[in-house]
């Protein structure tokens, strides 16, 4: 669920399959709240990315279970909104957002590994002029927010150095890379070290 908040707080929104939930996601929402001065992250699990094998995807519950459990901290809040909304897109869902909480300032929040795929993302551009983006750096994707073609495209919208403290007031389209962040978790690698463990029991 998302809690009611004050209505000119500045949230966060991390979205995703949480397909586990792990300290990665943790890492980059305690540095947003800290860079950009947030009064809240909320993991956003989705029901399923329409870019990826459902056949793949531990079931919903207990994915929200294991978010829940990774967040650790009172600021990050777990929410099924997508899924209680009936959405899938984050085009959709900042919108959905924007309507039941005009006067809140929302901020998407991305790691690099994601910058990478976002121009596949459904209206990836409608999605830079309804929320400032932040983007985090991740191993192995140092050259996302300098190469990939959303980066590319909306280049002349990036905000660098002391000014990216304010994305969170930043009119879209606006966005920063900050570069602290290097958990080398991945939900994708966490998924294979599970299947190699099984494989091995007898």
């Amino acid at each position: 669920m998302i809690p009611q908040r004050h209505t000119h707080s500045k949230i966060g929104l991390l979205g995703g399959s949480f397909n586990p939930a792990h300290e990665g996601h943790r890492e980059i929402s305690r540095a947003a709240i800290k860079e950009l001065g947030l009064d809240a992250v909320w993991w956003l699990v989705s029901p399923g990315n329409p870019l990826k094998d459902p056949a793949g995807y531990a079931p919903y519950e207990q994915r929200l279970a294991r978010a829940r459990a990774v967040a650790g901290d009172p600021l990050i809040v777990v929410s099924d909104f997508e899924t209680r909304k009936g959405l899938q897109y984050t085009v959709d869902t900042l919108e959905a957002l924007a309507s039941l909480w005009p006067d809140m300032r929302f901020v998407w929040i991305m790691g690099a590994d994601s910058l990478e795929t976002f121009h596949s993302w459904k209206d990836w551009r409608r999605i830079f002029l309804l929320a400032p983006v932040a983007v985090f750096s991740r191993p192995g994707h140092e050259k996302a927010a300098e190469e990939c073609p959303a980066a590319q495209e909306f280049a002349a919208f990036r905000l660098d150095g002391p000014p990216a403290a304010a994305l969170a007031e930043a009119e879209p389209p606006a966005w920063s890379y900050f570069p602290g962040t290097a958990n080398p978790l991945s939900s994708t690698r966490l998924r294979a070290r599970d299947a190699l463990k099984n494989r091995s029991r007898p």
